[in-house]
């Protein structure tokens, strides 16, 4: 039987980028009566656990419908056919480079061309200058990337979307609880996708994807496409796809949803740690949030010079970096045919250049919070 202490490890330990192993201990018994209630009632697709998920984090996200899906990619791709139809190729969808290429899959699986903006170099997220810079008359829609757990300023968006007809369906993959002037995502766009990949704020231990809007019947036709377009059983109103959250992955998730704000409150505090910590280090550029915003710190991500070589240093160190992301999608061969060149898009690339993410979980200690920041110091001298 784990120890239910095994999470408090020693400093010579591994401190990983996210601790899984931790969050399930801190809750075994909840996660673990909850599994067993969804085995003993077979409620392996659909179920108690499944519509009660729906309508809790429904209501968790400021109310209005969920639409579960299998993973965060199928929730942007089924968002952007149910709001904008199956595109030809020849309509826009404008985003950011520095992303994980599930934005981009969706928005090309729905039938439309991704085209990128450079971001504001301080918080990382979509210059909206530059958004409406890139509208024309094949723009259909925008997708602001809710990245390392801040919001795009959404007023901006929404008032550039508004003059220019555009739909806005919001990545908020990595968003779970931020708001943008106190309005999660979701409050404002067209519809908030969110991914529950085993380490987002709100994690399954699997793929899991949602949906939020305020349109109850949105949120219904994308219920209904991503279980094969059924009505019914037998009976399909459409051809849809097979993309459907389990329950086992549901009933998780519910008792997960209990902690969130609890677990986005602790990584606000190990925010404020890193930030005491790191001030005043010249050669570290620490991540900078918009006075309207509240960010989850999905990710706590540091800008250094030479940062492969220092996420190296560190990793020997046994601190677990990562890169979020090493090469922006622009300069990806999967969009060589798009036609971007290097230094298309400057601040980007910077950027990318420079990222650092620093372990970051709700069960990290004080003590550890000070090993990573006294370890990154030591890894950036020369």
């Amino acid at each position: 039987m784990p120890n239910p202490k095994a999470f408090h490890k020693p400093e010579e330990d591994q401190i990983s980028l996210v601790d899984l192993q931790a969050n399930y201990l801190s809750h075994k018994q909840e996660f673990d009566e909850a599994v067993a209630a969804c085995v003993n009632k077979s409620d392996f697709i659909g179920g108690e656990d499944h519509a009660a998920f729906a309508v809790e984090f429904a209501n968790w996200c400021g109310g209005g419908a969920v639409a579960l899906v299998g993973n965060g990619t199928d929730a942007l791709t089924l968002a952007l056919i149910e709001v904008l139809g199956q595109g030809d190729g020849s309509g826009e969808v404008i985003t950011v480079s520095n992303t994980f290429i599930g934005t981009t899959e969706a928005i090309t699986g729905a039938g439309y061309r991704p085209v990128f903006v450079d971001i504001d170099p301080d918080t990382c997220l979509m210059n909206i200058d530059l958004a409406r810079a890139a509208v024309n008359e094949r723009s259909r829609a925008i997708v602001p990337v809710h990245l390392y757990g801040q919001m795009v300023p959404m007023d901006q968006v929404m008032d550039l979307a508004s003059m220019r007809g555009l739909a806005v369906i919001e990545d908020a993959a990595q968003a779970h609880g931020a708001t943008w002037q106190g309005k999660k995502p979701g409050a404002l766009g067209d519809a908030a996708c969110f991914s529950f990949y085993p380490g987002k704020n709100l994690g399954a231990w699997g793929d899991g994807g949602a949906v939020f809007t305020r349109d109850k019947d949105l949120a219904m036709r994308i219920s209904m496409r991503a279980n094969h377009g059924r009505l019914d059983k037998y009976h399909h109103a459409l051809e849809g796809v097979n993309s459907r959250l389990d329950g086992i992955q549901a009933a998780v998730l519910r008792v997960k949803l209990r902690y969130i704000d609890e677990w986005n409150r602790a990584r606000r505090e190990i925010s404020f740690w890193y930030k005491e910590l790191l001030t005043g280090q010249d050669d570290i550029q620490l991540p900078v949030t918009a006075t309207d915003a509240e960010s989850v710190y999905h990710l706590y991500v540091v800008q250094v010079e030479n940062r492969d070589i220092v996420c190296k240093k560190m990793h020997d160190k046994g601190i677990g970096g990562g890169i979020h992301y090493p090469v922006p999608l622009h300069l990806q061969s999967a969009y060589a045919g798009l036609g971007y060149r290097s230094g298309d898009f400057p601040q980007t690339e910077a950027v990318m250049s420079r990222v650092l993410s620093l372990p970051v979980f709700p069960e990290m200690r004080r003590d550890q919070v000070e090993r990573v920041a006294r370890t990154l110091i030591e890894s950036v001298k020369k």
